[in-house]
């Protein structure tokens, strides 16, 4: 299974979901992978920053890579959890992104894919081909308008709660036209985790609960 989140506005906390996500998946027996386009996830883990080859010269190779060349790439991140780092090179070239969505599809591990803002280019298309398609928003008027805009239609949203917002899941469903699968609470138990480097050893239960039937 692929599952794709993204957003339509920085800010949104997409890359924390989409690891959050990619850890809940890691405890199954089958393990789980998180392919980075948005270059953020080893940062939100706490892992150190890779210095190899990523995403972006794996679709740079061309076809002549090895048939095993994406799992060369891969990283350990936690127990049952493979990074896929974004790469130093652009990721907007999509000539080779069917191929590599397909790869991520037919993975046997469940994998989750910060596709960040937008999506553009590979991660564009990776988002369209996901299996899961997860619009990660805030109840926001600005970033609603701009995820109706968007040139991608999500089959689900995960909705990132603040304090004192007028808007709720009710009135994202009616705008967006498609189910809250999963609300998010912004809280000082994910943020310290996140700023500590510790999601990847200590992900907040609250946040796991969460998200738990998001996918």
């Amino acid at each position: 299974m692929l599952v794709a989140c993204w957003s339509a506005k920085g800010g949104s906390g997409t890359t924390v979901v989409a690891a959050a996500l990619a850890l809940s998946f890691a405890r199954t027996p089958s393990g789980a992978v998180l392919a980075d386009f948005a270059g953020d996830a080893p940062c939100v883990l706490g892992v150190p920053e890779p210095d190899g080859p990523g995403l972006s010269e794996w679709l740079d190779a061309g076809a002549a890579v090895p048939a095993d060349a994406l799992t060369r790439i891969e990283i350990d991140a936690a127990p049952g959890l493979a990074l896929l780092p974004r790469g130093t090179s652009s990721t907007e070239a999509s000539a080779r992104a069917d191929v590599l969505a397909s790869l991520l599809l037919d993975d046997a591990r469940t994998v989750v894919a910060d596709c960040g803002v937008g999506p553009a280019g590979a991660a564009r298309a990776i988002a369209a081909a996901a299996s899961v398609s997860l619009l990660v928003v805030r109840p926001c008027y600005v970033a609603l308008r701009r995820a109706l805009a968007a040139p991608l239609r999500p089959s689900g949203v995960i909705l990132v709660n603040e304090p004192g917002r007028a808007l709720g899941a009710g009135d994202v469903e009616d705008v967006l036209g498609v189910p809250v699968r999963a609300e998010v609470a912004v809280e000082a138990s994910v943020a310290r985790a996140v700023d500590a480097g510790l999601l990847a050893s200590r992900l907040p239960r609250s946040l796991e609960r969460a998200l738990r039937r998001a996918a």
